[in-house]
């Protein structure tokens, strides 16, 4: 079974476009349940086939978003249960290391001919970072995993501490505090998701102009090249 498990996770490194022939050949070297088994995974869409090259060629890069994910997930907990907590510093590390994945996953799906949506990976890759349980097989991710952000905190309800001689009054101006608390953190969440949106935008319309204007210098090189071409033709006719 070891060697079936590392036969797949070989699999799903390959770039995209050689997973249904490798798939295909793989099982025909096996039979029974782990031909079946081979023979029924499924090829991955470009964005998660762009997580699982970063979990398997950049995992620093990957590791450092889940880290992200994960204290930033602990600080929100820890500010729902009334503790101290920075949560506007969590929320920005873990914007910044998505970002880097992001960035990451481009560049190494790129190589392997795929053009994955941005927006749809840093919702993966948040989806992934603040879930309450790691992925059982991280690197063979074959759907876009949905986004979770304060969703992953569902069920988990705020505690108030409540001493013997507090009355009702104050604990509804707790309740109310952590409320408005809470509000601006989502306020700062939806901010900081909007600047990762228009950074990314932003990037891609920098990389169209870098195309465009590597476009134009190949075009001009070859235009010089033609003209030398022909002006050393010229001087060939005037010598002879």
């Amino acid at each position: 079974m070891a060697d079936i498990d590392k036969q797949i996770d070989e699999l799903y490194q390959l770039p995209l476009a050689e997973f249904t022939a490798a798939r295909t050949a793989l099982a025909k070297t096996l039979t029974g349940d782990a031909a079946r088994q081979v023979r029924a995974l499924k090829k991955p869409t470009a964005v998660p086939a762009a997580v699982n090259q970063l979990y398997w060629n950049a995992r620093s890069t990957y590791d450092a978003a889940m880290k992200a994910g994960h204290a930033l997930r602990a600080a929100q907990i820890a500010a729902l249960n009334g503790k101290k907590a920075d949560v506007r510093a969590a929320t920005e590390a873990h914007r910044k290391a998505i970002a880097s994945a992001v960035q990451r996953a481009v560049q190494l799906a790129a190589k392997a001919e795929l053009n994955p949506n941005p927006d749809q990976l840093a919702r993966m890759f948040d989806a992934l970072s603040l879930a309450a349980a790691a992925p059982p097989t991280p690197g063979r991710f074959v759907d876009v995993v949905a986004p979770s952000g304060f969703d992953a905190l569902a069920g988990i309800t705020p505690t108030t501490r409540v001493h013997a001689s507090a009355q009702s009054e104050p604990d509804i101006e707790t309740k109310h505090a952590e409320k408005r608390r809470l509000e601006q953190e989502r306020r700062e969440q939806r901010e900081a998701e909007a600047q990762f949106k228009t950074a990314t935008r932003d990037l891609e319309r920098a990389r169209d102009r870098v195309r465009a204007a590597r476009e134009s210098l190949e075009r001009a090189e070859a235009d010089v090249a033609d003209a030398e071409r022909e002006v050393a033709a010229a001087r060939e006719r005037l010598k002879a």
